[in-house]
Formats: C-alpha cells, sequence, structure tokens
C-alpha cells in the first residue's frame, strides 16, 4: 500500500515556531498565521488577522504569545514589530451591522477567508486559531490554542487585537457613558450596568440577547436588520418575531461567547 507524504518533524526547542518551521522544511511553505479579536464582545467590530513569518526570524519575536496574554504596552511594541518584519499580512474589519445580520460564526469564518486572500503571495500552508475554516484556497489545520502554540497565529491575534482595541478606544470618545476605552466592548459588569442606564448604541451588537434586552427596555429599535437565534427571538420579542427591527430576523444558532 502505498504511504502517504511523511509528517513533518516537530523540534521542541523551536517553542511555538515549531510547527511552522516544520511545514517549511518540508516545503509547505510560506505559511500563514490566522486569528481573529472581538468574537465574544457584545459591542464593536470583529476584526480578523492573516500573518506570515519570515522563517528564522524568531529570535526577533521573543515574547510573542497570544494577545490576551500579553500587557497592552507589550502587545503595542509587539505589533510594532509584526508590522515591521513580518513578510506578509491582512486585517479585515467586520463592521456591527454585518456580524448582526450574518452572526458571529459565519461572519468570522468569512472574516478568515478574507485575511487569508487579502496576502500579496498565496501562502502554502494555513495554520488557524481553534477551528477548521472550509473554503480556504490552501491547505489548512485548526491548532487547538494556536495563539499561544504557533508564532504566526500569534502574531495575527496581536495584529487583530490591537487594532480592535484602538477601534474600541475612538469608540469610547464618541460614546463614553460605556467604558470601551476599559472593557472593548465585552460583557462585563460595568458594560450591563451602562446597557441598563443608556440602552445599546449604534456601536452594540443587537443579536447579542443582553443588548436586544436593553434596547426593548429603552423603546429601541435595532438601527440594521439583525439576525437573532431562536432562543434571543422568544425572549427578546416575546415570540413575536420582526418586532425588533424593520426586517424579519433569520434564526442563526446561538454563539457562545468569549471572555475578555
Amino acid at each position: 500500500m502505498e504511504s502517504g507524504p511523511p509528517r513533518p518533524v516537530l523540534r521542541r526547542e523551536s517553542g511555538n515556531w515549531a510547527l511552522q518551521s516544520a511545514l517549511d522544511r518540508r516545503g509547505l511553505g510560506p505559511v500563514a498565521g490566522v486569528d481573529e479579536a472581538g468574537r465574544g464582545a457584545c459591542a464593536g467590530p470583529l476584526v480578523v488577522a492573516s500573518c506570515v513569518l519570515r522563517p528564522g526570524d524568531s529570535a526577533r519575536f521573543e515574547g510573542l504569545t497570544d494577545s490576551k496574554l500579553l500587557t497592552a504596552t507589550a502587545r503595542e511594541k509587539m505589533y510594532d514589530r509584526v508590522i515591521h518584519r513580518a513578510l506578509d499580512y491582512a486585517v479585515v474589519v467586520i463592521p456591527v451591522e454585518e456580524v448582526d445580520l450574518k452572526g458571529v460564526h459565519v461572519s468570522n469564518i468569512e472574516g478568515m477567508r478574507r485575511a487569508i486572500a487579502r496576502l500579496h503571495n498565496h501562502p502554502g500552508y494555513v495554520l488557524i486559531d481553534g477551528f477548521r475554516v472550509p473554503g480556504l484556497t490552501a491547505p489548512s489545520t485548526p491548532v487547538i490554542k494556536g495563539d499561544q502554540a504557533v508564532a504566526c497565529v500569534a502574531a495575527a491575534s496581536v495584529l487583530a487585537k490591537v487594532t480592535r482595541d484602538r477601534m474600541m478606544a475612538d469608540l469610547h470618545k464618541e460614546f463614553p457613558q460605556y467604558g470601551f476605552d476599559e472593557h472593548k466592548g465585552y460583557c462585563t459588569g460595568s458594560h450591563s450596568a451602562a446597557l441598563t442606564v443608556h440602552g445599546p448604541s449604534r456601536a452594540h451588537r443587537w443579536s447579542f440577547v443582553n443588548v436586544a434586552s436593553a434596547g426593548l427596555a429603552h423603546g429601541l429599535r435595532a438601527p440594521h436588520p439583525v439576525a437573532l437565534s431562536v432562543a434571543a427571538a422568544a425572549v427578546v420579542q416575546n415570540g413575536q418575531v420582526g418586532r425588533l427591527t424593520s426586517q424579519t430576523p433569520t434564526p442563526v444558532e446561538h454563539e457562545e461567547r468569549e471572555t475578555a
């Protein structure tokens, strides 16, 4: 029986560069990492980034890991380093309106496809944080905790998070009552309290139950079409589908939210 291609050999001493380096040695590069920021937030855009790091450049990226594990100062420094040292990268911003219409998961998958498609050079292989992304034009593998285990995924996570954090800081200037500069749109206690007092803004995702509930309590309607889950529709609209928006919502799978 004919055997498949030899598996790449991972070298433990290579740390989070091991998988990328192994693929490069097998001629499967350039290797792109892809990750997102803002999946679990109830306000602000979803940001997806892809990144290709230079093979053998690990010494220039000491401390590179999941962006959420870095301090804000360290993230900013690492962001600048990635921008200047990466062979290729792309950042895709998915606005609240698109997230609400399609749902978080669909928007995330489509955003990852776009982020890979926008690279200047087509990658030979794609490594993804956490789950499979169908429809990519290169072979790919999901990696559990990829933003910690794989350098190019970690670099993508830094690009996505810093970009999104800067956007949330700008939104804070427009809507200071919500504290976007602190919680970045995630569902914290202070954010929930602000939603109760002020109701949602145009920066909020009306496809999230807490946002739609706060809007309903303030007599507000979503400013754009929203695809609600069946559960959210029952809670928020009391079974009267279509009351919240000008268009009848399309039921989508309810998304599990991440923490900040």
